[in-house]
């Protein structure tokens, strides 16, 4: 891709209190987009509605000023999976601080905070934050369209050599 900026790693840590869609439970995985490529998704935890992921997703950047959406499903055997919610962030002020080429800053130095508000799924404020000598922003994201549900998730941004950088 050759005007890609770079990648964008994304922890996906958790869930927490998501929606029933079985009889008792749910058999919850992520799948996450950025405009029209591909999709990148978690494996299922079955049976879980407060699912620990601990995976990394990660997405390539060719424009910082789209959207990136979440969105969870219950898998399902024998019928389509289930929606189980989504929710949509920015990484424009992620970005912003990464081009203030920051360096050799102490272990959890917050740099910045991004508040919740109408246009954003943040559940609480998100940090952008110095950490083991790079920045990573963690989020927790309130789920939309269901009755309850939120993910927690991390990103870090990687370099590309070939690319054409930020």
């Amino acid at each position: 891709m050759e005007n890609m900026m770079g990648l964008l790693r994304i922890h996906i840590q958790r869930g927490v209190n998501l929606a029933v869609r079985d009889m008792r439970s749910s058999d919850p995985y992520v799948v996450i987009k950025m405009g029209k490529q591909q999709k990148v998704k978690t494996r299922v935890v079955k049976k879980n509605v407060n699912p620990e992921w601990n995976e990394d997703l990660t997405l390539t950047v060719a424009d910082p000023n789209l959207p990136i959406r979440l969105c969870v499903y219950d898998r399902d055997t024998f019928s389509f999976d289930d929606k189980m919610g989504d929710a949509e962030f920015e990484i424009a002020t992620f970005i912003k601080v990464l081009k203030m080429r920051l360096e050799g800053l102490p272990d959890g130095t917050i740099i910045t905070k991004v508040q919740p508000n109408r246009q954003n799924c943040l559940a609480e404020e998100s940090y952008i934050v110095w950490s083991k000598g790079k920045l990573v922003q963690n989020m927790v994201l309130r789920l939309r369209n269901v009755e309850c549900g939120e993910v927690e998730l991390q990103l870090q941004w990687i370099d590309v050599p070939t690319s054409k950088g930020l």
